[in-house]
Parts: C-alpha cells; structure tokens; sequence
C-alpha cells in the first residue's frame, strides 16, 4: 500500500540564504556602531563622524561575501547613509562639505542620534540608537533628556513585541504613543516604519506615529503576515510639556537622496541624466549622500529635475522645537516561521544606570515589555491517555 504523500510545504518568502545575507548586514551595523560610539565625544566634529561610519559600512561589507553567485558579483554596501542627528534634529543629518553647519561639534549633554545601514545583495539591515555625551554612571543622563530616551527605548523594545504576525500596524502606533504619553513625552508626528524586501526598504506596508486625523483615516490598515521584514523607525520628542511632536523643515541642506522606483520620467537636461546614472551606480536601490558623488555641486543641481519630478525623493533634514529633544531607536526585524527574529542587535549604549528617569511605565505596559521577543510554543496535548499533568 502506498504511503500517503505528504503535503507540499510552503514556499518561503524568505530563504535561509536571504537570511544569513540579512544577518550579515546586521553584524556590520552593530560593529560600525560599536566603533562610532566612542567616537562621539565633546569637541568632535559631525561631519567627520558621519564620514568615518560610511567608511567602516563600506569596508565592512567588502569583506563578506566575495564569491560571484551564479557568475554575478554581490552588491553590497551602505543601505543608509551615516546620520548623526542632535537634540531637537529629529532625522538624516549628515553634512555636505559645502554646508555651513558642517563645522557642527558634539557638546557634553547632547543627544545624540546614530543611524545609520548596510546591505548585502540588497537585504538590509539599518539601526539607529540615541546616546548623550559625556554620559556615565557617575553622572548619569536626567531630567527631559532621561524622560525621552527611556520612553523611545520602551516605546522600541515594546514594539518589538507587537510586530509579529497577526497583528495590525495600529497596534503598534497606539502603544508607542502609550509609552510616549507615560513619560509626558510625544511620537514625532508622521514618521514611517516600512517592510522591507530585497532592494526595498520603503515597502508598501507601513507603520505611522502621531498621525493627525487626516494621516490617520488616508493610512491603510495593514496584518504582519509570515516572512516578512520591517524596519521599525521609533522617534520620539520631549515635546514643549508633551504637546509637541511636529518635525518642520530648517536651513539645514538636504544631502541624502533616493531613486523612487514607483515613478518612471525622462529626465531632459543632460546634467540631471549624468548625475542620476551616477547615483544609481553608486547606491542603486538605496539611498545615497552626494558628499560621496563625483561633483557635489553638480549632484545638487542635477537632481533638482528629478526631485521635481518624484523620481528621486530627498531625506529632508527635520526638527522639533528647538527647546525640546528627540530620541530615536530603529530596529530591522524579520517574521519567520519560528516568531519574531532581531535582524539587527539591540542598543550598544543604553543601560538603565546611565539613564535616570524618574517615571516609570505602569504595570500593564511593565508586564508587555516583560514577555520575551519570540514566545515558546505550546506543545499539543497528546491524546492517547498517556500523557499525566505535570
């Protein structure tokens, strides 16, 4: 008698290859970060930081994953450029060479934002966390900076926990704001986390915080579904007594740009084809700072018809209230069969006895942030009798 067959397994969006290139990336982001870390101290210049992080992507990449596949090289490198983002700048500030700010140095007591991606074959890891400089155990960080970097990191580790298949992206948007709300602190208003695919990392499904009325109702409603990616982008504002979480635009020139591969147009001035076969070649998918192109100059002005027409979009640089601090914590997370998985490493820097805050989460928020990132499996009850309670 024939055995019965088997039914055929599902195929995987997500191979154990995608996987190890995915993790590989996040190996990188960790030690870059491990590196920069120290580096942020007083005195230190922003753009020279944001330079030396490229760097370190860069050459951490060359070093992995050299054999052709199939007879074609890997594509590797930066999936985000290095940003370092201080105080009130909430994102993507990393100077051009002809920016007036790029003489900007840390000072003792800024918060510090580090974000910063790689990629390997198009599958990326990108990480951000927040540190204060000149912080130690012995003069730990307090007041509205404590406040707001212990509410981001919660607001982080707790979204960790709710990205998992099944769940609905407004669940995740509601409890950051939960977290946010506890520490009289608010999320930067409209910021995206997306899925990611291979060469993607602004998916379709999308994840908002602080949304207003009309963001709300014009969001999709989106399920986490098995096998996919997010990177989960957690920013949150001390706010002016937790009533501001609006980012506007400031003086600040915008260095970061990518090719948004929704639009198609013919570009018409010669300069704007130059520039934009150039940046593709450099970043392809991804995004890339033009301090990096041939011609800064010539990069600005030869994107701007692009730019115009949406087929590159700018990472303009954004602040709150200039009173007011941001922190930020960004995850890459991947939804495999198994439960929920890291793809990036949790916060170098973050330890609670650097961060003195004196709020704390209520006990239903302490008991959700309790629970592990990947829960244990029930075993099936067995049903021959055998079975005794233990």
């Amino acid at each position: 008698m024939a055995e019965p067959q088997k039914p055929a397994e599902k195929p995987r969006l997500i191979s154990e290859a995608d996987m190890t290139k995915y993790k590989s990336a996040g190996d990188i982001v960790n030690d870059v970060t491990r590196n920069l870390i120290p580096l942020c101290v007083e005195g230190a210049k922003i753009i020279d930081l944001c330079i030396e992080g490229d760097k370190l992507i860069e050459e951490g990449t060359n070093a992995v994953f050299n054999k052709p596949v199939k007879g074609v090289k890997v594509s590797k490198g930066v999936a985000f450029p290095t940003c370092i983002s201080v105080n009130n700048t909430v994102a993507h500030f990393s100077p051009l060479l002809s920016d007036p700010l790029a003489s900007q140095t840390l000072a003792k007591g800024d918060v510090v934002k580090l974000h910063l991606g790689a990629h390997i074959d198009g599958f990326a890891a990108i990480s951000a966390e927040t540190i204060v400089v000149g912080a130690t155990e012995d003069d730990p960080v307090i007041g509205r900076r404590a406040d707001v970097l212990k509410a981001a990191y919660h607001a982080a580790e707790l979204a960790m926990r709710l990205v998992k298949v099944g769940n609905k992206n407004w669940t995740v948007t509601d409890a950051v704001s939960k977290v946010a709300t506890a520490f009289n602190c608010k999320p930067v208003e409209g910021m995206l986390s997306c899925q990611q695919t291979q060469n993607v990392i602004d998916g379709k499904k999308r994840i908002i915080l602080n949304p207003t009325e009309a963001q709300r109702r014009d969001m999709d409603t989106v399920l986490f579904s098995e096998d996919e990616v997010y990177g989960i982008d957690i920013l949150v504002s001390s706010g002016e007594d937790g009533k501001v979480g609006i980012a506007r635009v400031e003086a600040s020139k915008t260095s970061i740009y990518q090719k948004d591969s929704s639009v198609t147009y013919q570009l018409k001035s010669r300069n704007s084809r130059t520039v934009f076969s150039e940046m593709q070649k450099r970043a392809g998918a991804f995004p890339v700072n033009i301090r990096v192109m041939e011609d800064e100059k010539r990069a600005r002005l030869g994107l701007q018809e692009a730019v115009t027409h949406s087929l590159v979009k700018p990472y303009e640089v954004v602040y709150t209230p200039s009173n007011t601090f941001v922190a930020a914590f960004h995850f890459t997370i991947a939804l495999p069969p198994a439960g929920p998985l890291l793809i990036t490493h949790p916060p170098v820097w973050y330890k609670p006895e650097l961060v003195k805050s004196d709020i704390e989460l209520e006990d239903e928020l302490k008991s959700l942030l309790a629970k592990p990132l990947r829960e244990k499996k029930k075993k099936a009850k067995e049903t021959d009798g055998s079975a005794e309670a233990k």
